[in-house]
C-alpha cells in the first residue's frame, strides 16, 4: 500500500510542471486587423503549453510565427504586408509578430488557356462560366485554386473524364495591386462509354452486374452515371466494398470507347450479428440475426431474425432481391410470429408482407406493398374494464412516398426530409370494417454559423384513421405517442386518453399529432449537446386535437463515431404527465430525427 501511494505521489510530481502552465498562443499579434484576419492568423499559428526558456526560443518562436503569419495575409490577398517578428524585454521574453497589413489585392483578368486541343465552343462556355472570379474580387488564394477546381469538374461533367489542370500562373502586380491568374487546362477528347468489366470473379453473376448500368453504350461519361452504378452495387449490402473506375486509356476500344470497371469485395457467405438494448421503461431486448448473401448470384440475401424482450418479441424470416425486374427497384418478402406485450394490449399473430421499392436519386424512394396478418389482441374495450379477446384477420395495403434531401442520413445538418404513408385495410373477424390510415412526417434542418456547428431540427407528424370509432379499430392498430422516437419525457404509449382503470391503461386514438425541435451544438470534433422541446397529442376523433398537448423537454449529449453519432438524452413531461417517471432516458445511434 505505502509504495502504491508513493507512485502517486511521484506521477502528481512529475505531472505538476506540465499543469502549471495553460496553453496559450505561440506569438501575440499586434496591429490593426479585421477581426477576422486576425482570428485566422492566430488559429494557424496555434498554441503551446511549452514555456520559454530564453531569449533565443523567443526569436525562433517569433521567426516561424511571422512566417505563417505572412503565408495567411497572402492566401487572404494582402500581399504587401508588413510583417515584424519582435521578443519583449527581460531573460524569457513574450514572442510577438508586428503586422501592417496593407491594401487588399483584388482579381483583374482572369483567363483559360487550353493545352492542346480547345473543347467546342459550347462547352469551352461552360468551363468559363464556371470560372467565376469577378474582376475587383478579393485576390484570396482559395479563390484562384476553387475556380480551378470548378473548371475540371465542369468538363468532366460534359464528358472530358481525362481533363486536368497544368500548373497555373498568377501574377501579382504591386503597381497596380492586381493578382492576374491564368489557369492552363488540358481538356482531352470527349469520352463515351463502353459496357462493364469485371476486375475480380466471384460469386456475382458477371450479365447481373453488366445490367445495372444506368448507360448506353456510346453515351457521353457524365461522372454522376458512375456514381449511380456505384450507388446499385452498395445497396443491397452484399459487398464488403465496391470500386467503380473509368478505364484507362489504352483500354479504349477499336469503336473509341471506354470501358467501365468495377470491382467487388464480396462479404462472407453467412453472417451472424447479435444486439442488445435496453430502455428504463421496456427493459432489455435481445436481437439476433443469420444472413446468407448471393443466394443466386445477384447481390439477394436471406435472413432469420429473432428479437427477445419485454414489449416486443418476434421470431421471422425475409428475402431481399435487388433490382428486381429493373434497377434500383427491390423486391422484399418477410414473414414472422410476434407477441407484445404493452401497456394498452397484448396481442399475437402471424404475419407475411411483400414490397417493392423503387429508389430515386441517392435516398429517395417509393414503395407499395400487400400484407396478411392474423392475430389475437387482449385488451380493455373501452367503456367497460371487461377484456376483450379479438381474434382478427387484417388485409392491408402499404403506400410509402421517402424524399430525402437532407445531407446525411444519421447526422443532418441541412435540408428537409417528407415521409408520405397511406395503408388501405380490410379488417375480418367480429364482422368486416374497411379503413384508411395515413400519416405524414416532415423534418428540416437549419444550419446556423460557420462550420455549421449550430444546428436548427425541426419535426411535424400527423395521422388520421379514416373510417370507423376507436371500439372499432383493434387496439394494436390504432395511434400511440410517447418514447424516444415520438414524446421524449414520456414512456411508451403514455402520451393521449387513459382508460378509467387501475391501470390507467393508455387507450389510443384516431389520430395523431407530434412536433419537435432541436438546437443541436457542435461543442468538440467528437463531443455535441442538444436542447429540445416535444410534444405530442392523440385523439380519439380521426381530426388531430390541438388542445391537450402533453410537453416534454430535455438535454443530450451526443458523440459522433465515423459511422453517426450516439444518442443519449434525458427528459422530463412539461404537461400533462399523468403521472409517470419524471426522467426518462433513451440510448440510441443516430439523431432522433
Amino acid at each position: 500500500m505505502g509504495r502504491l501511494i508513493l507512485a502517486v505521489v511521484a506521477a502528481a510530481a512529475a505531472c505538476a510542471p506540465t499543469l502549471s502552465f495553460a496553453a496559450q498562443p505561440r506569438a501575440a499579434i499586434e496591429g490593426d486587423l479585421d477581426p477576422s484576419l486576425r482570428a485566422a492568423i492566430v488559429s494557424e499559428i496555434g498554441e503551446t503549453d511549452r514555456p520559454i526558456d530564453n531569449r533565443f526560443e523567443a526569436r525562433r518562436r517569433a521567426r516561424d510565427a511571422a512566417e505563417t503569419a505572412t503565408a495567411v495575409l497572402r492566401s487572404e490577398g494582402y500581399y504587401a504586408a508588413i510583417v515584424e517578428p519582435e521578443v519583449g524585454d527581460g531573460d524569457t521574453p513574450t514572442p510577438k509578430v508586428r503586422i501592417t497589413p496593407g491594401p487588399r489585392f483584388t482579381i483583374t483578368a482572369p483567363a483559360i488557356e487550353w493545352v492542346g486541343t480547345a473543347p467546342p465552343a459550347q462547352d469551352e462556355a461552360a468551363a468559363q462560366k464556371a470560372l467565376a472570379l469577378s474582376p475587383g474580387a478579393p485576390g484570396r488564394a482559395a479563390e484562384v485554386v476553387g475556380a480551378e477546381g470548378r473548371i475540371v469538374s465542369t468538363l468532366e461533367q460534359k464528358g472530358y473524364a481525362d481533363a486536368e489542370a497544368e500548373p497555373r500562373q498568377v501574377v501579382v502586380d504591386h503597381a497596380d495591386r492586381s493578382v492576374q491568374p491564368t489557369f492552363h487546362i488540358a481538356a482531352g477528347p470527349l469520352v463515351r462509354l463502353d459496357g462493364i468489366q469485371l476486375t475480380n470473379t466471384g460469386r456475382t453473376n458477371p450479365r447481373w452486374v453488366e445490367g445495372l448500368a444506368p448507360w448506353k453504350p456510346g453515351d457521353v461519361y457524365d461522372p454522376e452515371l458512375v456514381a449511380e452504378l456505384q450507388r446499385r452495387l452498395l445497396d443491397p449490402g452484399a459487398y464488403d466494398q465496391v470500386t467503380v473506375a473509368l478505364a484507362p486509356v489504352d483500354k479504349t476500344t477499336t469503336e473509341g470507347l471506354r470501358p467501365v470497371l468495377v470491382g467487388l469485395a464480396e462479404r462472407k457467405r453467412r453472417t451472424f450479428e447479435f444486439g442488445a438494448s435496453y430502455a428504463s421503461v421496456e427493459g432489455l431486448g435481445l436481437d439476433v440475426r443469420w444472413t446468407r448473401y448471393n443466394t443466386f448470384r445477384r447481390a439477394d440475401t436471406f435472413a432469420l431474425f429473432g428479437r427477445l424482450s419485454t414489449v416486443d418479441s418476434r421470431v421471422g424470416v425475409t428475402v431481399g432481391l435487388p433490382h428486381w425486374r429493373r434497377p434500383a427497384q427491390t423486391l422484399t418478402l418477410g414473414a414472422e410470429a410476434y407477441h407484445a406485450n404493452t401497456d394498452a394490449y397484448d396481442q399475437t399473430g402471424v404475419t407475411a408482407r411483400s414490397d417493392v421499392q423503387r429508389r430515386y436519386g441517392k435516398t429517395s424512394y417509393v414503395s407499395v406493398g400487400a400484407s396478411t396478418d392474423f392475430s389475437r389482441t387482449n385488451e380493455l374495450r373501452i367503456g367497460s374494464l371487461t377484456p376483450l379477446g379479438r381474434e382478427i384477420a387484417t388485409f392491408a395495403l402499404h403506400g410509402n412516398v421517402y424524399l430525402d434531401r437532407s445531407n446525411d442520413a444519421l447526422d443532418p445538418r441541412r435540408g428537409w426530409r417528407l415521409n408520405l404513408i397511406a395503408d388501405p385495410t380490410l379488417l375480418a373477424g367480429h364482422g368486416t370494417l374497411p379503413y384508411l390510415r395515413v400519416q405524414t412526417q416532415g423534418t428540416g434542418y437549419l444550419p446556423i454559423g460557420r462550420g455549421a456547428r449550430t444546428v436548427l431540427a425541426g419535426r411535424l407528424r400527423i395521422g388520421s384513421i379514416l373510417n370507423g370509432t376507436v371500439s372499432d379499430i383493434p387496439a394494436p392498430q390504432r395511434f400511440y405517442a410517447g418514447g424516444g422516437g415520438s414524446v421524449r419525457g414520456f414512456s411508451y404509449q403514455a402520451v393521449g386518453p387513459r382508460l378509467a382503470d387501475d391501470n390507467d391503461t393508455p387507450e389510443g386514438g384516431l389520430s395523431l399529432i407530434e412536433a419537435s425541435t432541436e438546437i443541436r451544438q457542435m461543442v468538440t470534433a467528437r463531443w455535441g449537446v442538444v436542447a429540445f422541446v416535444d410534444a405530442g397529442s392523440i385523439s380519439i376523433t380521426r381530426n388531430p386535437d390541438f388542445s391537450n398537448l402533453s410537453v416534454g423537454a430535455g438535454l443530450g449529449l451526443r458523440y459522433n463515431l465515423p459511422f453517426g453519432p450516439i444518442r443519449v438524452d434525458v427528459a422530463t413531461p412539461v404537461s400533462n404527465a399523468q403521472g409517470g417517471s419524471p426522467v426518462q432516458i433513451y440510448v440510441s445511434i443516430g439523431q432522433s430525427f
